[in-house]
């Protein structure tokens, strides 16, 4: 394993993009967020309790419940048709209060993706991250140890450690095939996990994963530190510390609209993922040549003027869109 690239500070929302964003790479920006009121606070479970509890509103959300004997490791049932966990609906606050006690407990309890705007108003304001584009919204992770699977998102993700230590471990996009991903659709919390990742090491049943292993990269975070992380990374995130907390955002940083590439590979799935191998093929080097472009623009032997809807796609968005749900309505 070799340990995430880290870089300086950037200065402002530009250089963060051009020197952090663009290059699609993960990388580590230790002390980013050092300077937060709640990492401050985050010193002690007490005070830390009692900072956010400025902001808590009562809202409702869905906590796991892990009995000890999963150590912190939220994963399916052995008959992989459920989960090892239980989710139990409970105020934010009454969360917090098991999160946050330091006596003894009967179950380790986690409570993540929790939009702050709704259950903590006020937090970003004083917490705020002038880097990324207006209305990012950030979110919180709050939870004893805990040992999350590797997954991926389908959006880029910035995370920031605010309490106790993470460790993530990263695998690049195109070691998926020796990841032996896990259901789409039956999943702990929205995306499929690498089960191999979570085995124990040198599992006959995933012989191509040791490659998959030695490639891959890892980063150790504390309070303040942040790891940005491009979409499709797979990243598995232990959080080691008795009590942990971690201030994400999640966005497209190279949208041109509001359609998402996975909605664009769901759709190929169905039109193109069971026709015959050579058929596939045929579709394949339509991709690599209108979507993925490796040789370049498509109709770059042409005059710029003759491109139609090949052309700057800030022109041509509504109306490859418009033919798009044409096609959709059997048109």
């Amino acid at each position: 394993m070799t340990a995430v690239a880290e870089i300086g500070l950037p200065a402002d929302a530009r250089q963060f993009q051009r020197a952090v964003v663009e290059p699609c790479q993960p990388v580590v920006l230790r002390g980013l967020v050092a300077q937060w009121p709640v990492v401050g606070a985050a010193r002690t479970a007490a005070s830390l309790r009692a900072y956010l509890g400025r902001f808590d509103c009562g809202g409702q959300m869905d906590a796991f419940f892990g009995d000890p004997a999963i150590a912190g490791k939220y994963y399916y049932s052995d008959d992989l048709t459920g989960f090892n966990f239980t989710r139990r609906r409970m105020p934010l606050g009454a969360a917090m209060d098991q999160i946050l006690d330091d006596g003894p407990r009967d179950q380790s309890v986690y409570a993540g993706s929790l939009p702050l705007c709704d259950y903590l108003p006020g937090f970003a304001g004083e917490n705020a991250m002038p880097l990324l584009p207006g209305g990012v919204e950030p979110r919180i992770w709050l939870g004893h140890a805990s040992n999350v699977s590797a997954h991926y998102d389908t959006v880029d993700n910035l995370a920031c450690v605010v309490a106790g230590r993470r460790r993530f471990t990263l695998y690049a996009p195109q070691l998926i095939d020796s990841l032996y991903v896990g259901p789409i659709d039956h999943t702990m919390a929205g995306q499929p996990v690498a089960m191999a990742a979570a085995a124990p090491p040198g599992d006959r049943r995933y012989p191509r994963f040791a490659a998959a292993r030695d490639a891959a990269l890892t980063a150790d975070l504390g309070p303040g530190d942040a790891l940005y992380l491009p979409k499709l990374w797979w990243h598995q995130v232990e959080a080691t510390a008795p009590y942990n907390g971690l201030v994400n955002y999640w966005w497209d940083a190279f949208a041109a609209g509001p359609d998402a590439p996975y909605t664009s590979m769901l759709l190929a799935m169905i039109a193109i993922g069971e026709r015959p191998a050579p058929e596939r093929d045929a579709w394949k080097a339509l991709f690599d040549h209108y979507v993925f472009r490796r040789s370049g623009h498509p109709l770059a032997h042409l005059p710029a003027e003759r491109h139609g809807l090949l052309g700057p796609l800030a022109e041509n968005y509504g109306k490859i869109r418009a033919r798009i749900m044409h096609l959709l309505r059997g048109g």
